[in-house]
């Protein structure tokens, strides 16, 4: 189990790292060929998406590597399961059906969710 978690931990963190730190520093016009959807949103709420998806890859990580509140790590879990349910509402009202990233995702929150109620 706690291979299990750190594996597919390590991987959400590294996602999501990636892509918070994209919607930090880069500018909409920059984000638009891999992220189609980010007319549809104000420019304020993607940087704060992009610093929640930070924060979230680093719930994942520090609480269980420091054991300071553990809890923290489902939380963060479950965290990207909503915000990834929310994403496949953005991309389906703006027409855009590719969301097997998304489902993916989710599947992957969902179980390092459980994997992190184990540790």
């Amino acid at each position: 189990m706690n291979t299990a978690y750190w594996t597919l931990a390590g991987l959400l963190a590294l996602f999501y790292l990636y892509a918070g730190t994209l919607k930090v520093i880069r500018s909409r016009d920059q984000l638009r060929p891999m992220m189609a959807w980010v007319d549809h949103i104000p420019l304020p709420a993607l940087k704060a998406l992009g610093a929640v998806e930070i924060l979230g890859a680093t719930g994942l990580i520090l609480p269980p590597l420091t054991g300071t509140a553990p809890s923290l790590a489902p939380a963060a879990a479950i965290g990207f399961v909503l915000l990834q349910t929310g994403a496949i509402g953005v991309h389906l009202m703006s027409e855009d059906r590719r969301i097997t990233l998304n489902a993916g995702l989710i599947l992957t929150a969902a179980v390092t969710t459980w994997l992190a109620t184990q540790l």
